[in-house]
């Protein structure tokens, strides 16, 4: 297929890619009140072999040819990047300094707990020859912790922005611990590749290379960037040449993190933690993220769906393993996640909500289970029981996180701050509103 052939059906893709997203979000919203993430991750399998592919297998080859994969790969990279950059601009720091200590115990719990369970049921799931052959049990064992263990990073970030929790102490805890737990999953899995290639230094470069680039951020971008938000502020408005400048970054962040061997997620999430804060960031999201969300992030959940096939789950032996290890994956990183919580000072209300966010798997699972097929580390079978457990356990998070603690929060303001900040940021919109009528219409 020829580039200007790939650039015909591309556009054909991206129409039918934004509609179905758009469609499936509106009736999960009306239908389940799930935020519009769920829908498009759901349009995503919706497109792939496991319906669209079922139905009318011709038509889903005519449209997603599999020459057209790279390029949708490419364009899916850079959105999910693109969007945890913007999340990472929301991202309250102050909050996570006073929750650090219930971050990390919640992260390291996140993953302590799962590859404990994934110690009990691995030996299980060879006997079943769901991995391939020539996979030993510290092999598989890695692989199903580290699969057990993720969180669905950019997934988890969209609901705690649906939800109004962004600039809440809840949502920048979950969101440090999701980051930590994911980098932590990434760096196992960095091993378990190493292991199977001999090659260790992917592992270390991964780890090395992932923490380097942390630091260095975290202590030298703030002060760097602080002049170009001061120029920003005198300036009253965000040029070309600033916005250029913050995206040849975000690209450089985005290339370090996946050169190191992890993803450029994180590479774009901690640098929007960097930005400063005021006009600048108000000025990134408001002409980046209409196209980020409009179009990126549907391609990156669609691209993902064409990995996934839910037909091979096709018995009462494999249906059974599948609700086991949804079970075990729900229970291991759910109640860790609570317990840790716990144990740091949080209240109950909190603990359970931040429990059920971290249990959301979503994409970054099908992204680590995508990698196990292709490096022969897990067979067809157990890649589509996983993706289930994926699906379904961040279709869980949304409702079990507003029966835990979203009504309860928006009721009274004892449970955790999300009330008193959602109205506290409404209301310093409605006084910007005002007083911008008051500068263009002032009263004779």
């Amino acid at each position: 297929m020829s580039p200007t052939d790939l650039g015909v059906v591309f556009f054909f893709q991206a129409f039918i890619i934004v509609g179905v997203s758009r469609a499936a979000a509106w009736v999960l919203k009306r239908l389940l009140d799930q935020p519009q993430v769920v829908g498009e991750m759901i349009a995503g399998v919706v497109l792939g072999p496991s319906m669209f592919g079922l139905l009318a297998p011709q038509l889903q080859q005519w449209v997603f040819p599999s020459e057209s994969k790279p390029v949708l790969y490419v364009i899916a990279q850079l959105g999910v990047g693109l969007y945890m950059f913007l999340v990472g601009l929301d991202f309250e720091a102050d909050h996570l300094k006073s929750n650090s200590k219930s971050a990390l115990a919640v992260s390291l719990s996140g993953i302590v707990g799962p590859f404990l369970a994934a110690i009990a049921v691995t030996p299980w799931l060879l006997s079943l020859g769901l991995f391939e052959r020539g996979t030993d049990v510290i092999e598989a064992t890695l692989f199903t912790g580290a699969a057990i263990a993720t969180t669905a990073f950019p997934v988890l970030a969209r609901i705690i922005e649906e939800r109004g929790l962004s600039k809440t102490a809840l949502g920048a805890l979950t969101l440090s611990a999701g980051a930590v737990n994911d980098a932590g999953a990434w760096a196992i899995l960095a091993v378990v590749l190493a292991r199977i290639s001999g090659d260790f230094m992917l592992a270390a470069k991964a780890i090395v290379g992932g923490c380097i680039f942390l630091l260095l951020t975290v202590a030298l971008a703030p002060k760097l960037l602080a002049p170009i938000g001061r120029f920003v502020e005198r300036k009253g408005a965000v040029s070309n040449v600033v916005l250029c400048l913050i995206i040849v970054l975000f690209l450089l962040s985005a290339w370090a993190m996946d050169s190191a061997g992890l993803h450029s997620a994180f590479g774009g999430f901690i640098f929007g933690t960097a930005v400063p804060r005021g006009l600048l960031t108000r000025e990134i999201k408001r002409q980046i993220e209409p196209l980020a969300s409009a179009l990126l992030i549907p391609v990156f959940f669609t691209y993902s769906g064409l990995n996934t096939q839910m037909r091979v789950v096709n018995s009462i032996d494999l249906i059974a393993v599948a609700a086991a290890i949804l079970a075990v994956s729900v229970l291991a990183k759910g109640i860790a996640c609570w317990g840790a919580a716990r144990l740091t000072g949080q209240d109950a209300a909190t603990s359970m909500g931040i429990g059920a966010l971290m249990n959301a798997r979503g994409l970054m699972e099908l992204i680590i289970i995508n990698l196990g097929l292709a490096k022969g580390i897990i067979g067809p079978a157990l890649f589509s029981i996983l993706a289930l457990m994926a699906i379904v356990t961040t279709l869980m998070a949304s409702p079990l996180f507003e029966l835990v603690y979203g009504r309860r929060a928006r009721a009274s303001a004892k449970f955790g701050d999300l009330n008193s900040e959602v109205k506290h940021e409404a209301a310093l919109a409605g006084a910007r509103r005002g007083a911008s009528t008051t500068a263009v219409d002032p009263t004779p």
